[in-house]
């Protein structure tokens, strides 16, 4: 059980209130009889309840990158407080007695590994390699023709309000607007009806208006270049149905496909264990997909590549999903699936273990980070200047120091003397810059920055938000 640590146990948790609910537990030693196999592979023990018998809960590691956990509570919450107070209560130090497997749980041991014994066997009979799935020809044209449709409608909705200016969205227009703009969910393409959602959503968001229209003149012309794109590929795959899906960008996703695991695999976009430590997480709503979004940006301990994990919750299923946070000890992945994508490619993974940080942890994502910043910079505009790619690209950079100036205005200081402007980007809506004055004075000299960049349309600036600072000691987080 050396993957258990007090991050792993938040990472299992559904939501905040699970975490308090399971520490509460703990902290009041509401279990009795706990127990751990002499082996390290289980936890065991009975917890307080309402009722007049006690729960039973217990977490296997037998299989770590798989635990298996089990309470005989009614909760629909999984893994409910129990469970987590369990392990809580086991990584806070609570005495746990060397016992013998209970029998009941040895006898679902045997079960399991019964059933895995079957997988193995059948695996070796079909051969190793999974059959590619097969394409429906007739279906994906027709899918194809559809979203054709649904584009045309799109462009329409886009067309009368250039025509009609942005000066004459009101209340009435905007509500009409969004109101058509359901139709889209009926041809295949969110992701092109989120575009135009969240163009609707900054055009009735109020605040300044020279700022709402810059703002809006941005995504009216990302969603005019994302039709355009779109309807070329589409158009391609109509007339030819064996082309491939594009994974060398993220037009895929965009128009609105959701990739499967399998996609991903059969694509060569699946790698084997990786360790990644992540240095930055935040949760904002995205009013345009109706979701919460919990994002977490990680260095790739092995080659230093910035990654980003998103875990969108719906409103109305929010409190079913489970929430993300952040996450301090360094993930073993069983496989890291990588999303088509640019700087910041998007990952997921189904196993993962824990361990603490290590120096040479630190001295990995130090060693990584970028030492030039002109590199940087023109990395960052490659990517900006394309209408579909992501214009907040986050990179780590190794800096000389943190300076600041008579007027209290932030810059990043590299070996060579090149400067780099620190401030808070609108996007965020997060403020970071202001924490700076806090860092130790050691963290402001020959260490490293995760910075997001922003372009500002108005004053023509890139500018960088300071998210967090690597150091060989810690990750020092401005935004968590």
């Amino acid at each position: 059980m050396n993957q258990l640590t007090e991050s792993y146990v938040d990472s299992l948790a559904l939501n905040a209130a699970a975490i308090k609910n399971g520490k509460e537990l703990a902290r009041k030693n509401s279990f009795q009889q706990l127990g751990r196999a002499e082996d390290g592979t289980l936890l065991f023990g009975e917890c307080k309840g309402s009722g007049k018998e006690p729960y039973r809960c217990s977490a296997d590691f037998v299989n770590p990158e798989s635990p298996v956990f089990r309470c005989s509570c009614p909760s629909r919450q999984f893994p409910c407080k129990h469970l987590l107070g369990l392990m809580y209560a086991y990584v806070s130090g609570s005495p746990f007695a060397v016992a013998e497997v209970p029998q009941d749980i040895a006898d679902k041991r045997e079960k399991a590994e019964k059933r895995e014994k079957k997988k193995r066997e059948a695996a070796n009979v079909e051969g190793t390699a999974p059959a590619k799935r097969k394409t429906n020809k007739s279906a994906l044209v027709k899918k194809t023709a559809a979203q054709l449709e649904g584009l045309e409608i799109a462009e329409k909705l886009l067309r009368s309000l250039v025509q009609s200016g942005l000066g004459s969205a009101d209340k009435k227009t905007i509500k009409l607007l969004s109101e058509q703009c359901k139709q889209l969910g009926n041809y295949y393409i969110p992701g092109i009806q989120i575009a135009f959602r969240g163009l609707l959503s900054e055009l009735d968001g109020g605040g300044e208006r020279e700022t709402m229209y810059t703002r809006a003149a941005s995504r009216m012309t990302l969603l005019h270049s994302l039709l355009k794109k779109s309807r070329e590929h589409l158009t391609a795959r109509l007339e030819n149905p064996d082309l491939p899906l594009d994974v060398d960008s993220p037009l895929e996703e965009k128009i609105g496909h959701a990739w499967q695991i399998a996609e991903l695999r059969e694509r060569g976009l699946a790698l084997g264990d990786t360790r990644l430590l992540q240095l930055a997480f935040r949760s904002f709503e995205d009013p345009a997909r109706g979701e919460y979004v919990d994002e977490g940006y990680w260095i790739e301990l092995a080659t230093g590549r910035i990654r980003v994990t998103r875990t969108y919750r719906p409103f109305r299923a929010a409190k079913h999903i489970r929430e993300e946070d952040s996450v301090f000890d360094v993930v073993h992945t069983g496989e890291l699936l990588v999303y088509p994508g640019e700087l910041n490619a998007r990952v997921r993974w189904e196993t993962q273990t824990f361990e603490r940080p290590d120096a040479p942890a630190y001295d990995s994502a130090l060693s990584a980070a970028m030492r030039s910043f002109p590199e940087a910079i023109k990395q960052v505009k490659n990517q900006i200047k394309n209408p579909l790619s992501d214009k907040h690209p986050v990179l780590l950079l190794a800096f000389k120091e943190i300076a600041v100036d008579g007027e209290g205005r932030y810059a990043l200081v590299d070996e060579q003397e090149n400067k780099l402007p620190l401030a808070d980007i609108a996007y965020l809506e997060q403020p970071t810059t202001h924490l700076l004055p806090l860092l130790h004075r050691r963290d402001v000299k020959g260490q490293a920055l995760l910075a997001m960049f922003g372009h500002d349309a108005e004053s023509g600036r890139l500018s960088a938000q300071p998210l967090s600072v690597v150091t060989d000691r810690a990750v020092v987080r401005l935004l968590y």
